[in-house]
């Protein structure tokens, strides 16, 4: 490993160390607390937030107005700029849009808030989920009166904090040409992750982060999950040789992600 996480990285009780491995640590806390983490720590960031469409979670009200949603999201967004290191990047998988509630822009609008707080803009992954379907109504049927146009498909939108070329770091990249070729095509296409084998409501693929990881970070790299969920960016920074920090609200989701990580990782019990 290029470094270590030899210390706590929160500040006070902000945020309760709930396990670590050598080159792992996942803390039960907020994302919306500031005072969460004391120190600019992250090199990427890779996260899917709660998209607001009423998912039972447990901790989260994932039912909140339109404009409390955006509010939200501004919060744990900005936090995550001042927890980032110098260079850090930030690949943000949300919504192209939604209709539940209303239609709404979510992509734009969460990638606009991002770029208000201090993240500026490099590009977005379309991702094209084969099995999943986004469809919740046809609007009008077979009519032009109020057709519903609902695209199977999320967004990876990649920003970074001050200066997109990477200087800082080990120098050294896992990724070899084939995948290069590939992951730098803006479209990916891989199907989604099944809730009943995860055991979580809203779980991403191991492959989103897997490519993320291997594609905008070195070996080394502190990678981090502010919504970490059952820990799958946890698991493909282990396996890529970088250091996994995760924070996730909910104790459930907490112990799953730690009998996942020891489980998938091929780790012993500690």
């Amino acid at each position: 490993m290029a470094k270590t996480l030899g210390v706590s990285i929160s500040c006070g009780n902000a945020a309760n160390e709930y396990f670590r491995l050598k080159n792992a640590v996942l803390y039960r806390g907020d994302a919306l607390k500031a005072e969460t983490f004391c120190e600019e720590f992250a090199d990427l960031i890779v996260t899917s937030p709660p998209y607001n469409v009423d998912i039972q979670y447990g901790s989260n009200d994932d039912a909140l107005s339109y404009k409390e949603y955006l509010d939200f999201s501004e919060r744990w967004i900005k936090n995550c700029l001042s927890w980032s290191a110098p260079q850090a990047r930030f690949l943000l998988n949300i919504p192209l849009d939604k209709n539940k509630g209303g239609q709404k822009s979510v992509g734009a609008d969460l990638t606009h808030i991002a770029q208000d707080v201090g993240w500026k803009y490099h590009s977005t992954i379309v991702w094209n989920e084969g099995n999943i379907s986004r469809r919740t109504a046809w609007g009008s049927w077979l009519s032009a009166s109020s057709p519903f146009v609902i695209a199977p498909v999320e967004l990876i939108v990649a920003l970074y904090k001050d200066e997109w070329k990477k200087t800082r770091g080990s120098r050294i990249s896992d990724i070899n040409k084939q995948e290069f070729m590939e992951w730098t095509n803006g479209l990916w296409a891989f199907n989604g992750e099944s809730k009943k084998r995860v055991g979580h409501p809203a779980p991403f693929p191991l492959q989103l982060p897997y490519r993320a990881i291997k594609l905008f970070s070195y070996v080394g790299d502190v990678v981090f999950d502010p919504f970490s969920g059952s820990g799958t960016t946890m698991i493909a920074a282990i396996k890529n040789d970088r250091i996994a920090v995760g924070l996730e609200i909910d104790e459930n989701y907490c112990e799953l992600s730690r009998k996942r990580i020891l489980r998938e990782t091929n780790k012993l019990d500690i």
